[in-house]
This record gives structure tokens, sequence and C-alpha cells, in this order.
């Protein structure tokens, strides 16, 4: 098992990590955070907002269903969002830069340090 800051800092040897935290999505406050390229604090309450969003948009359509990630494209940058699997009402945000990550190996790493975090 892993805390919080031995799993941001497993998250930033991907390469093109820029930065990582962990977030309570209730109150949109980070847990932890490591790195730079984004402002955390806004992001963090930010991207509850698109949690919730989310959450919201599957209630409403009947799913019964869970999300894995989400995945923000942009320009330069990857934005990936994980609700932990471990504590409900968390997640995990990794920001890389596009043109030096690879896409899916930051995903199975997402993966796996979730499956170990420990609050």
């Amino acid at each position: 098992m892993a805390t919080i800051r031995q799993t941001l800092d497993e998250l930033m040897t991907c390469d093109g990590a820029m930065c990582a935290a962990v977030v309570d999505s209730e109150s949109g406050m980070m847990l932890g955070s490591t790195g730079s390229g984004v402002d955390l604090e806004v992001a963090a309450a930010g991207n509850t907002e698109v949690v919730r969003a989310k959450l919201k948009t599957m209630r409403q359509l009947g799913l019964n269903d869970v999300i894995e990630d989400i995945l923000i494209t942009l320009g330069k940058q990857y934005h990936l969002i994980r609700p932990s699997s471990r504590k409900e009402g968390t997640f995990v945000y990794f920001v890389l830069d596009k043109g030096k990550s690879n896409l899916a190996l930051a995903r199975r790493k997402l993966q796996d340090v979730d499956k170990s975090l420990t609050f």
C-alpha cells in the first residue's frame, strides 16, 4: 500500500508527467499534490465539477455503472481524472505533456497506483 505522497511521486515517473493531485470530490480540496505547470488549486475545484456533472448525467440516464477515468485532451496536454477505487468521494487528477507522454501507459500507471493508494 502507498501513501498519497508515494502515489503522486510514482505518477510523476511517467514520461511527460507535469503534475498530479488527489482531490476530495465533495469539497474540491486537494489531499496532496506535486508538480507544476497547472494551478492545481483551481484545477482541483474545477475538475470536481466535471466529476459531479458526469455522475449526475449517468444518474439521469439510468446508467448503473462507474467512471473508470475521464480524459480531457487539450492541444498540448492530457488531463486524466480517475475516481479512486480505494476511497469513495476522491479522485486522482493527472496532467501530462501531450508531446512527451504515452497516453496508454499513463492510464495504466494511474490505474495501478490507484489500486495501492491508502488514505
